[in-house]
């Protein structure tokens, strides 16, 4: 028998977790919901602080492993006591002990640390801040003045009950989201990559741009599983980034098209990230109802992707490439019958869901074809085959424990806002700074919204965004699924948006550019995907809320408008444009994308004009860079 090294004792970890949490949500293990998230939050916590370091300058040091052992034992200890007396507490309508303070001082201490930890000191500052509001309420001014509270309170409230970090962002880490990062892990250990590579460059091979185009598709296809946008591009960045560089993209321009594909995979339906499961618990809709409303967005975004690439290859003369960028020869359907597992098990996902099954169900069921496919697409199973299931499910639980730090930081903020009343103060000063308009609510909204997520991976900033900012949004009368839609979609974009841009930064790192270039690049290169948010509250057609004309009239004016703005962005069309016909086809974009009969009818004769004016140019080559 091998040596039990820390790494080989971090796998088993993982795999006790991740087994654990699929033998809970297929049934064969029966649990109540409360201790079900203790016991997620116990193994996941404590995993955590074997796996990340103090800070990295202890890391690998005795002190460090002395520390991480002291929170191990705090969480095991508090969480053990809570799960001893969580049926109590509830029985008893709430009554508690000094032991169960005392355990609850415990579990917020090491949640703080797992924040900071695992998402960093950004996530864990804003926690804290919230934390302390209770206890500054009273000496603050105007409509933040609050009553306050004790410290006894509130420590047990967030800690007794499903107020507080016990409450559904962590339910949703401890259900849908472990098993679809186990499932994602599946894929990518079964070999889903590189049929996705192929796949994309099958459908692109030919066209001018092939490898950005390519980049975007494998990009989207990678990043519906992974939900990272960060993690997304250090998976595919470190293939396409070096093949649009050969193909003629500038370093800063190749690192910005992936950040931007990589960012739109987390709006991706069916599997759209950790955030959007966590959304359709909190809104209270089916998670096909998050799918639907998802689709056309999505699709908005990587057409208006593709647009960008393929406008900024004609500006800069890069032309059309029949070379296969993967090294093989095989016809598309040979590709498509090698990945028979993958499609088979992406099929029986979506079919599942839209049956009416529970998306965690689903994806077990995905599971399972995909592992049945790959033994009869192979026709073996030897000890290769048990290692990948095992490295797949150690993998996918040990992805989701900064989730679930994530979570049950997000569960403080959450406890806060219901205790205080804080939710409906920041509401109210929204709605007041505003003036009661609703444009002006979007627009402190969004701002509030991107500079929140700055630094932040999605799922936490959307856990804040939707506990501080959407509500205010729902108060001036947005529906509630179309708001939690507007401050998803920046809390996503806000990773590829300076000066904070985590995609733009590890994307920059690949392709030995500027970081800071690259951040402003991406951001040009996504300008649609910060103009959606707005034109889907005004038009509900594009989340597929309106009528079946609304809705067929929304997507329609979208996609041209999403054309009108990508050429304003890059400039060009069959030759470069001068800066006025840029502002009006920018123009005329946005007339597009808003709904409305007038507006629209503007929009298209802008955009027409532009059209006619630019056809009557002859045709250049600008090797400028927007």
């Amino acid at each position: 028998m091998g040596k039990l090294t820390l790494k080989n004792a971090v796998f088993l970890a993982g795999l006790a977790l991740g087994a654990y949490h699929l033998m809970v949500v297929s049934g064969v293990i029966a649990i109540s919901t409360m201790p079900m998230r203790v016991t997620h939050l116990m193994l996941a916590l404590s995993l955590l602080f074997v796996i990340k370091p103090t800070s990295e300058k202890l890391a690998g040091t005795r002190l460090n492993a002395v520390l991480s052992g002291l929170l191990v034992v705090a969480t095991v200890a508090a969480s053990a006591h809570l799960l001893t007396r969580w049926k109590a507490i509830a029985f008893s309508g709430g009554i508690t002990t000094d032991m169960d303070y005392l355990a609850g001082i415990v579990l917020l201490a090491v949640v703080f640390e797992a924040a900071r930890r695992g998402i960093g000191w950004i996530l864990a500052g804003i926690t804290f801040v919230f934390f302390l509001y209770p206890f500054i309420a009273p000496y603050l001014p105007g409509v933040l003045e609050g009553r306050g509270a004790t410290l006894q309170r509130i420590v047990l409230v967030l800690t007794t009950d499903t107020q507080g970090i016990y409450g559904i962002p962590v339910g949703v880490a401890a259900t849908y989201i472990i098993v679809f990062t186990i499932f994602g892990a599946l894929l990518s250990n079964f070999g889903a990559g590189d049929f996705f590579f192929e796949l994309s460059n099958r459908c692109t091979r030919g066209l001018r741009a092939a490898s950005a185009k390519s980049a975007v598709l494998f990009s989207t296809l990678i990043g519906m599983v992974s939900g990272s946008a960060a993690g997304n591009v250090a998976v595919t960045g470190t293939v396409t980034i070096p093949i649009m560089k050969r193909e003629g993209y500038q370093p800063h321009q190749a690192a910005a098209i992936e950040a931007v594909a990589s960012t739109g995979g987390q709006i991706m339906p069916p599997v759209m990230g950790a955030a959007a499961f966590i959304m359709a618990e909190i809104v209270g809709v089916p998670y096909t109802a998050i799918m639907l409303a998802a689709i056309v967005p999505a699709l908005l975004f990587f057409s208006s992707a593709f647009m960008v690439v393929h406008l900024q290859a004609v500006k800069s003369g890069i032309m059309p490439n029949t070379a296969d960028l993967s090294g093989s020869d095989a016809p598309l359907w040979k590709v498509l019958l090698d990945g028979g597992p993958f499609i088979a098990a992406f099929g029986t996902l979506i079919a599942m869901m839209l049956l009416g099954y529970s998306p965690f169900m689903a994806s077990l069921w995905a599971m399972g074809v995909l592992i049945a496919g790959d033994i009869v697409w192979n026709r073996k199973v030897d000890a290769a085959f048990f290692a990948k299931l095992a490295t797949s499910v150690s993998e996918g639980a040990r992805s989701v424990v900064t989730i679930s730090a994530a979570c049950a930081a997000a569960g403080i903020i959450a406890g806060v806002l219901g205790v205080t009343g804080l939710g409906s103060k920041i509401a109210t000063l929204i709605d007041v700074a505003s003036g009661g308009y609703l444009f002006l609510a979007l627009f402190f909204t969004m701002v509030t919204s991107i500079i929140l997520g700055m630094g932040l991976p999605t799922t936490a900033a959307y856990l804040i965004l939707a506990t501080v900012v959407a509500p205010a949004l729902v108060k001036l009368g947005v529906p509630v699924l179309t708001a939690h839609f507007f401050v998803f979609y920046y809390g996503c974009i806000s990773t590829i948006t300076p000066p904070v841009a985590l995609a733009s930064y590890v994307a920059g790192g690949i392709a030995g550019a500027n970081v800071n270039k690259v951040g402003w690049t991406a951001a040009a290169y996504a300008a649609t995907s910060f103009v959606l948010p707005f034109a889907f509250v005004y038009g509900p057609g594009l989340l597929m809320a309106g009528t079946l004309l609304e809705n067929a009239a929304a997507v329609l004016t979208a996609a041209i408008g999403t054309f009108a703005i990508a050429v304003a962005i890059i400039g060009c069309l069959n030759a470069s444009l001068s800066p006025l016909l840029r502002m009006i086809m920018a123009i005329a974009g946005l007339c597009l994308l808003f709904q409305g009969l007038i507006s629209a009818v503007i929009g298209l004769i802008l955009f027409a004009g532009v059209i006619f004016v630019s056809r009557t140019q002859p045709t250049t080559q600008d090797e400028a860079t927007p």
